[in-house]
């Protein structure tokens, strides 16, 4: 075997695929380039291709009901949003810091948005990050507990560094409900960050528990570090609708 076929076989055994399959054809326009510069490129352009990939992957299994970044939210129709905070959130201090983040308004302001936004701003640091509804999670762990593998599950959902729990208060929790919820808020308390979005005020979340014993304890672990967004705005499916209809009242 010639040194040649012993490059390709290296850089195949190594996973350096990119480099494997641009290797020739660079080399042919590069060839009077310093060494160094040629590695310098070779690799870097390795390292994009696995970044890129496992960003791909972070996307694939985070769950995200669809991608949209801050760039796509209109924040002029939510002047009740104090930007500054967003932008400070974009920082992913609050992650390092193991900080939560929670969004409360009526339906269709933008929490989702805004939650996701976050999480896809997580991937793109390299923070792996998790979509899951409310009602989804509860069953889950309620499942999970049955089959006596709620621990596996806990753990399961710590590897995420960032957790966005989607609308909390849409549907009345049961009292076991609310145990494995308050158990999945433990978990997580000062070890790993949490946004959660809800339609419900704080002064509600005793309705949606069931209790209000455990909803102070909830919200107590929830609220110790904690930004909180209140949105006071109309529903942006609310605004489609009405401009569609006044459209079709000109168009008579």
């Amino acid at each position: 075997m010639d040194s040649y076929e012993k490059v390709h076989e290296y850089l195949s055994r190594l996973g350096l695929t990119t480099i494997e399959n641009t290797i020739d054809s660079y080399l042919e326009t590069s060839h009077d380039r310093p060494f160094m510069e040629i590695l310098d490129h070779l690799l870097s352009e390795e390292l994009k291709h696995k970044i890129s990939r496992k960003t791909e992957n972070m996307l694939k299994w985070s769950g995200f009901p669809f991608h949209k970044t801050m760039d796509d939210f209109d924040f002029s129709f939510q002047p009740s949003i104090d930007r500054s905070v967003i932008d400070e959130l974009m920082t992913m201090r609050y992650i390092h810091n193991n900080e939560n983040v929670v969004f409360l308004g009526p339906p269709g302001v933008g929490k989702t948005h805004l939650s996701i936004a976050l999480g896809m701003r997580s991937i793109m640091s390299d923070i792996p990050a998790y979509y899951i509804s409310a009602v989804k999670l509860v069953q889950t762990l309620k499942r999970d507990y049955d089959l006596k593998r709620l621990e596996y599950r806990i753990k399961t959902y710590s590897r995420f560094k960032l957790m966005i729990v989607d609308e909390i208060g849409y549907l009345p929790l049961t009292r076991e409900e609310s145990n494995l919820f308050f158990q999945f808020v433990s978990s997580r308390y000062e070890k790993r960050s949490t946004i959660y979005t809800s339609n419900k005020s704080f002064s509600e979340w005793g309705e949606v528990l069931g209790d209000s014993v455990m909803a102070a304890a909830v919200l107590d672990r929830i609220l110790h570090h904690c930004t909180v967004i209140n949105i006071k705005g109309e529903s942006y499916r609310l605004k489609d609708r009405k401009k569609n209809s006044l459209q079709t009242m000109r168009k008579e």
